[in-house]
């Protein structure tokens, strides 16, 4: 079952590596999958905090003049990105990737697709006009900055993309901050925020606590309140979710 909008919202409150504890200690998937970024992001709008929507996809070839050409492309491209459900986060595949050529990313498209319900994007291509993009509240991980657009036209949209090492798919729920993206599959969805709650608790009741305020204390003293609280987290992550978690 999906997500619903209000704990969408929600999990704006944590970072992205705090929500991949909560996922994957529900998730019988392998944590190994593709489901985040295996290549490094760049977050240019880092003090935005993180960004949570449902993937529209899209891909460009700023380099190739002739897409240029099509007539409407870009009305009939809004009106798709339009017509599907929101908080949007628009996944671009530059397929000029490495030799970037121009950014489909500017002030103007970012002002466009703010106002067609879309929160951000990810992107493996390049972006400018970063201090615009962030004025309009749009937040952006991509490779690199550029100074121009070249021929950025919408090539494809709606269909699976690959960006930094992920493939990505048009209604994925994605989590995202300056750390990198996570994918949340839709069956571990209905569980998500509960699994994050619990989770961050069960750190800031156990390991966190044991590892802070030792001043005076042996090493062996300080070990030993590690160890113990190591093993009161893992018990509560297995009384949770039947796996006993990082710890």
């Amino acid at each position: 079952m999906k997500i619903s909008y209000e704990d969408m919202l929600k999990l704006k409150r944590w970072n992205t590596p705090t929500i991949y504890n909560g996922w994957e200690i529900i998730s019988e998937n392998d944590r190994s999958g593709n489901y985040f970024n295996r290549e490094e992001t760049r977050d240019f709008m880092p003090a935005q905090g993180p960004m949570v929507g449902q993937a529209v996809t899209v891909s460009c070839e700023p380099s190739n003049r002739s897409h240029s050409f099509r007539e409407g492309v870009w009305k009939e491209y809004y009106t798709w990105v339009a017509s599907q459900d929101g908080p949007k986060i628009v996944v671009v595949q530059d397929l000029d990737k490495p030799n970037f050529i121009g950014a489909f990313w500017g002030e103007v498209n970012s002002n466009i697709h703010r106002a067609l319900g879309c929160v951000g994007t990810i992107t493996d291509g390049a972006v400018r006009d970063v201090d615009e993009m962030m004025n309009a509240g749009f937040k952006a991980l991509a490779s690199r900055m550029c100074v121009g657009h070249a021929w950025s036209v919408p090539v494809s949209w709606g269909e699976t993309v690959s960006v930094f090492g992920c493939p990505v798919s048009t209604g994925d729920l994605i989590h995202a901050d300056k750390h990198g993206f996570l994918i949340i599959p839709e069956e571990d969805q209905s569980r998500l925020l509960e699994s994050v709650i619990f989770m961050d608790n069960n750190e800031c009741n156990t390991v966190i606590p044991a590892a802070r305020g030792k001043a005076g204390r042996s090493i062996e003293e300080i070990l030993s309140d590690i160890t113990k609280a190591s093993k009161e987290f893992g018990t509560a992550a297995k009384n949770f979710a039947g796996k006993k978690g990082e710890w």
